[in-house]
């Protein structure tokens, strides 16, 4: 494969060298607005949409100048099209970072990745948002859009080889496209770049027609791609770029497109920001005035300064004052004589609503206030801070639900309960709770064949705060932490503190792409938020993310989440690193054909026998079987060039109910295959490359190959060793070739390549 220079020199070698990057300091500020402004703008206020258009239209403006007249012409036909534009000229920026790509090709990229789709403004919605299979008139309306492209392009002054990027991204490596007929290295570099990106992109977003991929699982369709609709040395340049510090590239990225914001100097182009269309007048505004109106629970509404704007019917009937009253006046405890639970009038220095308001994060907790008739009242005080989704910061809601009648024998018990399961400082679930928890998950999850998700979370540098700042602002660290999960994290999923900064969340019915997600949006909430206690700087933390894998137990998911965690310390900190790819569908047609293979009798002596194929190459294949051999805690009998002998130790239950240890000895043998194959479609026909991997599984001792129940623990494992590699098993049983006879398992020696 061509080294990075060489893939650069390719494209254009006789350009200069790329910009310094941006300094660190300025560079979180920085790349937390650019990746604000690369979110889709979806459904919210005006002032949302006003908000991320002019952050948007000043991140184009910044870098390409007049280009931002042709990005606002997208924005205003089609949201969802402008930012996945965006995303994808700052996802080729990076890579072009990572190849050391001289600044005016780098331009171009840029340029001609933020515009690929600016033809598409021609294209009418019902076409680009359609969920199904396209008709050949709508194909050829979306190959028309590249041409309108160039046209477009070409009337604004574009370069020629910004015209002819965006013209051929969409060209297959082969030649196979229906409309564009070059290939090979007669599509132009960019073009390569770029197609690879919006495919990557496109797989990882959520979809009018499907889910979000996991970015495991959109790496591994591009390799499928490669050598056919892609360029493999591309392919492997971009996923090799996934694997660096993300940091840095996102550092030098800041400074080519956020000068401003860096303090590089002013914009050399003037642009008026994207002003949003008035959003029309709808009735369920109506509804919800009545709704909230009319709530028996005590509602109100208070802007940035704590003045409120809102008091609801129940708000009055709670505290006995009028929402005459109330209007207009700052909400603070001395309005409604507020007291803890202790019975002691809170200050308003003191007040839950201002620490809302200046953390970000919601408060729930109980309280006292002076109510009706002057009797006091018991609540519960919910306050949400509401912002306009681009980070400015609107207000709050609060809600006050009358809870007197609550304080009674079941309050007493579930407190009781928690100072059993919940860890003291932050009161969150302790380390016991969550194992006793996991355990219940995986078995609730694998009954229903739904998806559970674990996150496993760490503080960045822990030690230098306590060493700096001292053990109290350690802790003050820790339970913000703890706090900052609650708040974003939904009902029925499970927080736990698991040791020392150490964090882990069990997300119920919940899969690897939207719990990664999930850690992506508190990692940005954390690393963005400033702390008293630190003097106003902020912390960071580290995120692996794994799903429930057919097989797994509740300590081989632990172990690969934990693995994740490890690796996102590993590429730089601050980052989500995702593992694992669900539970594989170890049913159907293959089910009737393998019982026979290994259903058996007492005198056999294999538990499996089979072969899988996986769509990726040997090397990669081999990588995933490392994670399994790690996470399985598996020993390492021998290894060959592409073969290796495993012990796994399992444990089976009973008919008594009682839980023994049983060990499985695993043969797999690896090799790289090139297959000629095609789409239902015919299109895409070429050579591809597959890894098979023949397998076999037997329990080690004799009195266990004739269980029953070990066949069923042997099924199970075959199933995990899938989800990890990806596989699936062969489509014919006259494809699978028994692995050669050897000596017995016990007796073998390690290999050296153990």
């Amino acid at each position: 494969m061509p080294t990075s220079s060489e893939l650069v020199a390719s494209g254009d070698a006789s350009l200069s060298v790329a910009p310094t990057p941006a300094p660190k300091d300025a560079a979180a500020t920085a790349i937390r607005q650019l990746d604000e402004a690369a979110q889709p703008v979806g459904l919210g206020s005006e002032e949302r949409v006003e908000k991320q258009s002019e952050l948007a239209a000043q991140l184009v403006e910044g870098r390409l100048g007049m280009v931002s007249a042709l990005y606002a012409s997208m924005q205003l036909k089609n949201a969802a099209v402008a930012s996945h534009c965006l995303r994808v000229a700052l996802s080729c920026s990076r890579w072009g970072a990572t190849l050391g790509m001289p600044d005016r090709l780098r331009t171009q990229l840029e340029a001609a990745a933020l515009l690929h789709d600016i033809g598409k403004i021609g294209v009418p919605d019902a076409v680009l948002q359609k969920p199904g299979r396209l008709t050949d008139d709508e194909l050829r309306s979306i190959d028309s859009s590249r041409r309108a492209s160039r046209n477009v392009l070409a009337a604004a002054g574009a370069p020629e080889a910004v015209l002819d990027g965006v013209e051929s991204a969409g060209a297959w490596f082969n030649g196979g496209h229906r409309d564009i007929k070059l290939e090979g290295e007669a599509i132009p570099f960019v073009s390569r770049m770029i197609s690879i990106v919006d495919a990557y992109d496109s797989m990882t977003t959520d979809q009018v027609y499907r889910p979000a991929r996991s970015r495991e699982r959109a790496l591994a369709e591009l390799f499928e791609g490669a050598g056919t609709q892609f360029d493999p040395d591309l392919v492997k340049s971009f996923c090799e770029m996934h694997g660096g510090d993300q940091a840095e590239l996102d550092a030098d990225v800041a400074s080519r497109w956020l000068p401003s914001i860096i303090g590089d100097g002013p914009s050399p182009w003037s642009v008026t920001p994207l002003a949003a269309s008035p959003a029309p007048a709808s009735p369920r505004s109506v509804f919800d005035t009545k709704l909230i109106d009319n709530l028996h629970d005590a509602v109100v509404f208070v802007d940035r300064t704590r003045i409120i704007t809102h008091w609801n019917v129940g708000a009055e009937r709670l505290t006995g004052v009028g929402a005459s009253a109330a209007m207009g006046k700052v909400f603070t405890p001395t309005l409604l004589d507020m007291a803890d639970d202790a019975g002691a009038l809170l200050e308003d220095g003191k007040c839950p609503l201002a620490e809302t308001l200046s953390s970000g994060m919601q408060h729930l907790g109980r309280y006292t206030v002076m109510g009706r008739n002057g009797k006091r009242a018991s609540i519960e005080l919910h306050a949400v801070p509401v912002d306009d989704g681009g980070g400015a910061e609107l207000g709050a809601s609060i809600l006050m639900r009358d809870i007197t009648s609550e304080q009674s024998l079941e309050d007493r018990c579930q407190q009781l309960h928690a100072a059993v399961t919940k860890d003291p400082m932050t009161q969150v679930a302790n380390r016991a709770e969550f194992d006793r928890m996991l355990a219940a998950f995986v078995d609730a999850h694998e009954a229903t064949g739904l998806p559970c998700s674990l996150i496993m979370a760490d503080i960045d540098r822990f030690k230098s705060i306590n060493d700096t700042f001292g053990h109290q602002a350690g802790d003050e660290a820790i339970m913000t932490f703890a706090r900052l999960l609650k708040s974003l994290c939904r009902s029925g999923d499970l927080v736990a503190r698991y040791g020392g900064e150490e964090f882990a969340v069990l997300c119920a019915d919940c899969n690897n792409a939207t719990a990664a997600k999930r850690a992506e949006q508190i990692r940005k909430k954390l690393s963005e938020t400033a702390h008293s206690y630190l003097g106003g700087r902020h912390i960071t933390a580290s995120f692996g993310v794994t799903e429930l894998q057919t097989g797994d137990t509740p300590e081989t998911m632990l172990r690969r989440a934990d693995r994740g965690l490890l690796q996102a310390k590993d590429q730089g900190r601050n980052q989500v690193v995702q593992l694992g790819d669900g539970m594989a569908d170890t049913t159907g047609k293959k089910t009737s054909w393998l019982g026979r293979l290994f259903g058996g009798g007492a005198n056999s002596s294999r538990v499996i026998e089979t072969k899988l194929v996986t769509k990726v190459p040997v090397e990669l294949a081999v990588e995933k079987l490392k994670g399994f051999v790690a996470d399985r805690e598996a020993k390492i009998l021998k290894a060959g060039l592409n073969h290796l002998r495993l012990q796994i130790d399992d444990q089976v239950t009973a008919r008594d109910g009682t839980v023994r240890p049983i060990a499985f000895l695993t043969d797999l043998r690896l090799a790289e295959e090139h297959v000629d194959r095609t789409n239902t479609q015919g299109f895409a026909r070429g050579k591809y490359v597959q890894t098979a991997i023949t397998v076999s599984i037997k329990a080690k001792r004799e009195r266990d190959r004739r269980g029953g129940r070990a066949i069923e623990r042997g099924r199970l494992l075959l199933g995990n060793l899938m989800s990890y590699l990806m596989a699936h098993e062969a489509d014919d049983p006259a494809e699978y070739q028994p692995p050669e006879t050897e000596a017995p398992a016990e007796e073998s020696p390690v290999g050296a390549g153990a």
